[in-house]
């Protein structure tokens, strides 16, 4: 089931990972680390963005910022003690690059009317794009929303990283994807058997990961 007889037990790779990644991003030259902690992070920075009301390539915009502000800033990050979580560390920091992005959009675009306002005889009432941001409950909430999404794919990520391509495939289809068991197997030609085995596995891996992520994340 693990790529190779020798691998470390469910989990332990996950624990020596895990546990050094900010510290190892404070080096900018740690290309790998870098990339580990981008591709853990991106999509939810973007996802939360797009949510506050920001087109794709503004959400992009902030999601580039706020990793650059991250990598900036991580050394002070881990040298308070008063810092609270990163995951509350890293919302404000994705809070503020959103709010960047409202400020930028010009007046006339942040103030002009809908259509349906232009055509209306009443006096337009909109007020600033700025002035619209989500508040702080509907951000948190939308934060929390993807931050358990985001840990669930990691963890999918995590695991797919150790098993065959084709356990994953037989994971994907019968557990995410909800294929029955028998269609499964026709498609990828294995048993029953091996799809039900297969998904056992993969689910204690997944569910370890999962609380992993969620404890070590925040």
């Amino acid at each position: 089931m693990m790529s190779g007889k020798h691998d470390p037990p469910p989990g332990e790779a996950s624990l020596v990972t895990r546990a050094s990644l900010l510290g190892r991003i404070k080096n900018w030259e740690d290309a790998k680390s870098w990339e580990e902690f981008t591709q853990t992070y991106s999509r939810l920075i973007r996802a939360v963005a797009l949510k506050a009301g920001l087109t794709e390539s503004e959400a992009k915009d902030v999601e580039q910022e706020t990793l650059l502000c991250v990598a900036k800033t991580i050394h002070e990050f881990e040298s308070n003690p008063a810092r609270g979580t990163f995951k509350s560390w890293l919302l404000n920091l994705t809070r503020w690059r959103i709010a960047d992005q409202f400020r930028r959009r010009s007046p006339a675009s942040a103030q002009s009317p809908s259509p349906s306002d232009a055509t209306s005889t009443r006096t337009p009432t909109r007020t600033p794009t700025v002035e619209r941001i989500p508040g702080p409950d509907n951000l948190d909430a939308e934060w929390e929303i993807e931050w358990k999404k985001n840990i669930l794919e990691t963890a999918l990520a995590r695991v797919g990283r150790k098993v065959k391509a084709k356990h994953l495939q037989i994971f994907d289809l019968y557990a995410m994807r909800h294929w029955p068991a028998g269609k499964v197997a026709r498609e990828l030609g294995v048993t029953r058997m091996q799809v039900y085995l297969v998904n056992h596995r993969l689910t204690k891996l997944m569910k370890h990961e999962v609380e992993y992520l969620g404890r070590n994340l925040e």
